[in-house]
């Protein structure tokens, strides 16, 4: 019975303590050609109205950018950016070349 006891303490030892023996790093990513771009808000109203149809979808995609457009106002505001360069900064961040007719 001791026996048996003292093999199961081992064994939850050896259970809590073998992964951290057992975490290696990963050797580095090979760098690619590609560079990431980042998800515009466009993109995350997108993927949000996907599963509705209609003007439900209309409707949300509307007030979905409407927020987006805010947000990267107050951004650009945030940051003092003027003129031309927030309209720019404000289309980059939204991800839109004009306002959204969807």
């Amino acid at each position: 019975m001791k026996l048996l006891l003292a093999a199961l303490a081992a064994g939850l030892v050896c259970l809590i303590v073998a992964p951290m023996f057992a975490q290696t790093t990963p050797p580095p990513a090979a760098p690619t050609a590609t560079v990431p771009v980042p998800a515009t808000k466009r993109v995350t109203c997108l993927a949000t109205t996907q599963n509705l149809k209609g003007q439900d979808k209309r409707d949300q995609m509307q007030l979905c950018m409407a927020q987006a457009r805010l947000d990267c106002l107050k951004q650009a505001i945030d940051q003092k950016v003027v003129g031309e360069a927030r309209k720019s900064a404000i289309k980059t961040c939204v991800g839109t070349d004009g306002p959204e007719q969807e």
